[in-house]
C-alpha cells in the first residue's frame, strides 16, 4: 500500500503504516540495534539513542551525516532529523501483532522526493521479511517498482 502524502502548513506529511505479526519490542529492536538496524538500512548507525543523541548516516564516501533524534520513547516513537526533514517511526500493540508507523514531515517536494519515498517503502517491507524469517529477494527491482508510483502519485504536488 502506497504511502498517504498530504500537504500541510509548511509543507507535506507523508504516512506509511503497516500491520506486523509481531511485538512493539521485537520491531523496536530493528529500529534502534545497529546488528539489526543494517539489514534493513545498512548506511545508518545508532550512534547515541536518546533525545538529541545522534544517528550516524553513511553518505558512503567517507564522510558522515549526523541525524539527531528528537524525540525517544522506548518501544513507541523515534523520531529524527533527516536533512531539512524528519522522519518517525511510531509502534502501536495491536491484539494480532504491532502497527508500526512511518511519518516523513518533508519540507519542500523535489526531484528526490519520490526516490526517498519508495526507500521508506522497501524498507518497512524488509523490515516485516526480516522479521518474519524469510529471504529477501531484489530490492532494487522492488524499489524501481515502487518508485514509478511515487513518482505518479507525487506528479500532482508542486516540486521546488
Amino acid at each position: 500500500m502506497l504511502a498517504v502524502v498530504q500537504q500541510v502548513q509548511n509543507g507535506y506529511v507523508a504516512r506509511f503504516e503497516r500491520n506486523l505479526k509481531h511485538t512493539v519490542e521485537k520491531i523496536w529492536s530493528s529500529l534502534t540495534e545497529n546488528d539489526k538496524l543494517e539489514k534493513w538500512f545498512s548506511e545508518l548507525q545508532i550512534d547515541d539513542l536518546r533525545e538529541g543523541g545522534i544517528i550516524k548516516f553513511d553518505m558512503q564516501d567517507g564522510t558522515f551525516e549526523e541525524l539527531e533524534i528528537i524525540e525517544l520513547k522506548p518501544n513507541s516513537v523515534l523520531e529524527y532529523t533527516w536533512g531539512e526533514d524528519r522522519v518517525r517511526f511510531e509502534l502501536y500493540p495491536e491484539s494480532d501483532g504491532s502497527r508500526l508507523v512511518l511519518i516523513e514531515k518533508i519540507n519542500k517536494i523535489t526531484n528526490h522526493t519520490s526516490k526517498d519515498l519508495a526507500g521508506w517503502h522497501v524498507c518497512l517491507d524488509v523490515i516485516n521479511v526480516l522479521l518474519d524469517g524469510r529471504a529477501i529477494q531484489s530490492r532494487e527491482n522492488e524499489w524501481k517498482i515502487w518508485h514509478e508510483k511515487y513518482e505518479q502519485l507525487l506528479e500532482n504536488f508542486p516540486k521546488d
